[in-house]
């Protein structure tokens, strides 16, 4: 019976909230880019709490699910929905990075026959706009009960502000092990600025492995630097915050080349200059840990060459 009158209740409330925002939400997400095919499929569940909205953002992007705890508020006159302070896995990363862009989630409730449609962007604050452009999405309201009810049961049992999950080879249609290569990234005012710079090679290792993994913290105290990744020349991380997370890159060496270059180019000083990082590089046999320091002036390489 307490069953039968809870399930009454939800639906209840869902009827009731047919013209509003509180629901269960399904959709995708894109980066608005020129050239992108980054997608994020997304799940979100809101309801009232008093004069503000509270709920469950559940996101899957490349190889990472995500779910996460939302607040924010919404004026029903104007039916705008307003989220803030929403980490984004970077739509440039690759796998196992962990870079994430806060944003916030704007939002404009549509009515029609037919259904109701969420719509509007994630955006970044103005300091970081070039770094993470706006992602738009487009959300379809689900009005089945049970799948809200599981949701609200999940956001009052959350425990943990962030999840990750990666799917098993069963869970995916083709198993992909080869690295893929990382991506160059277009940024020309950056790119200019590289070139003028004196690029100076400050270690030279030998690895023993084709393919790397590059790990990026900063050094000392974390201080607000903000670096870019240049590899073999070519700009394959914008604008990222050095902390105590780790900057992940999954690198292949070009075997054309005698040597391979990672170079890091200081987008700023932070508090302390110069920009400094530790860069630990690991084939898969031994890691090799190096301090890195760059500044407006001089851009530090490192010189990788495959043993023999």
């Amino acid at each position: 019976m307490k069953k039968v009158f809870t399930a009454a209740l939800l639906c209840m409330a869902i009827a009731s909230y047919s013209q509003t925002v509180f629901g269960y939400w399904y959709g995708n997400a894109n980066v608005k880019t020129k050239s992108s095919a980054n997608n994020y499929l997304i799940e979100l569940v809101l309801q009232p709490e008093k004069t503000q909205v509270k709920g469950t953002l559940n996101y899957y992007f490349k190889n990472t699910y995500r779910s996460l705890p939302v607040k924010g508020s919404y004026n029903a006159a104007s039916r705008q929905l307003f989220l803030y302070n929403i980490p984004l896995t970077y739509f440039g990363s690759f796998a196992a990075m962990e870079v994430d862009c806060i944003m916030d989630m704007r939002g404009t409730l549509r009515i029609s026959q037919i259904g109701s449609n969420l719509y509007g962007s994630f955006v970044a604050p103005p300091d970081y706009k070039r770094m993470c452009p706006d992602i738009l999405f487009d959300l379809t309201l689900n009005a089945d009960a049970s799948k809200i009810d599981s949701v609200l049961k999940d956001i009052s049992e959350f425990k943990e502000n962030y999840q990750v999950w990666t799917p098993e080879k069963k869970d995916t249609l083709v198993a992909v092990s080869v690295t893929p290569p990382p991506k160059k990234v277009i940024n020309y005012v950056t790119e200019k600025q590289f070139t003028e710079r004196e690029n100076v090679v400050t270690s030279e290792i030998e690895v023993a492995s084709d393919s790397l993994i590059i790990s990026m913290y900063d050094n000392g105290e974390i201080d607000g630097d903000i670096i870019s990744i240049f590899y073999n020349k070519n700009l394959i991380l914008n604008s990222q915050k050095l902390t105590h997370k780790s900057i992940r890159i999954n690198l292949r060496l070009d075997p054309q080349l005698e040597a391979n270059e990672i170079s890091m180019f200081a987008e700023n000083l932070g508090l302390i200059a110069p920009n400094t990082a530790l860069m630990i590089i690991d084939d898969g046999t031994k890691k090799h840990e190096i301090r890195v320091s760059s500044n407006l002036e001089k851009t530090s390489t490192i010189k990788i060459r495959r043993k023999k």
